[in-house]
């Protein structure tokens, strides 16, 4: 499995960022961190900075990018995607609600852009939202109108944009409540989001939706509208192929069913997390400590 560790996408950002209207104790990061590009194809291109990673269709119609990152990481990917022989941002497509993937909004939805969500991550929005990552809660506040993705969708949708097919899929609760998976067909390339985290134990959302099943089901309906040669995008991580996001899948299916029986048989989430029941994956993965009490706690309630 394709799981190693990634600089350039930190995973512990969901760790220890900050409140959209508090201090950002990456500002500092932020300013020294230039955006790296990677060629996905004609016109496709991966862009990495700080959060989550980028997508970029780049052509005759315009931009489109999956996820924005930081407010401070905007004018930085607008830049690269200049160099790349694009212009400005027409839209903007946001794979759930999370901050690192969306505050971009911030900047973006004000210069005109075009923000585009599934529904539910939309709703989230627009409220006060507090997510849990166990080790602390962090403070995501409301989004301002101009912020707002203003096309939203339920189950699917799609554009034709730069003479291209580009899929937006949604398989119910995962990540989050509101996860969007983004297929570009005739590159043959599928951006997912947090749903799938190839630097780490995934973060499971429990508090706004999400569970450990959810983003296996949502993981397995990408590899059926996949095929064996796509190229996986995930949310953090490096560049991966359909294999690994199987493997992936296989390792969540198989944790989630080795909990599932402690369930049944009564445990409870402390002797769940003392259990090792990630011990196989965690030298290359890192400590689930965090990732199993959210998964347990999807399973629970």
């Amino acid at each position: 499995m394709s799981v190693l560790r990634y600089s350039c996408i930190p995973c512990a950002l969901l760790i220890v960022a900050a409140p959209v209207a508090a201090q950002n104790p990456f500002e500092a990061q932020i300013a020294a961190t230039e955006v790296t590009s990677e060629q996905l194809g004609d016109g496709l291109h991966a862009l990495f900075g700080v959060g989550g990673a980028v997508a970029a269709s780049i052509g005759e119609q315009g931009v489109l990018i999956v996820d924005d990152q930081f407010p401070g990481m905007v004018p930085k990917i607008q830049a690269r995607i200049r160099e790349l022989g694009g212009g400005d941002v027409d839209f903007a497509i946001n794979t759930h609600w999370h901050f690192d993937h969306a505050d971009g909004n911030l900047v973006l939805g004000p210069e005109g852009t075009w923000l585009v969500s599934q529904e539910n991550s939309r709703d989230m929005l627009t409220r006060d939202n507090v997510i849990n990552l166990v080790t602390q809660t962090i403070d995501q506040p409301a989004y301002p109108a101009a912020a707002l993705p203003s096309i939203t969708f339920e189950r699917h949708m799609r554009f034709h944009f730069n003479g291209e097919p580009i899929d937006l899929l949604h398989f119910g609760p995962a990540h989050t409540d509101g996860d969007t998976a983004v297929v570009f067909r005739n590159h043959n390339v599928v951006h997912m989001g947090d749903v799938f985290n190839n630097a780490g134990y995934p973060f499971v959302d429990a508090d706004s939706g999400g569970s450990l099943a959810g983003m296996i089901a949502f993981c397995q309906g990408v590899l059926d509208a996949t095929d064996a040669d796509t190229v996986v995008l995930p949310g953090h991580g490096p560049i991966a192929d359909r294999q690994a996001l199987q493997d992936y899948v296989d390792m969540l299916s198989t944790i989630h069913d080795r909990i599932e029986a402690m369930i049944s048989d009564g445990a409870s989430l402390e002797q769940v997390v003392a259990a090792g029941l990630t011990a196989e994956w965690d030298e290359q993965m890192g400590d689930p400590a965090n990732f199993l009490n959210r998964s347990y706690t999807s399973m629970t309630r």
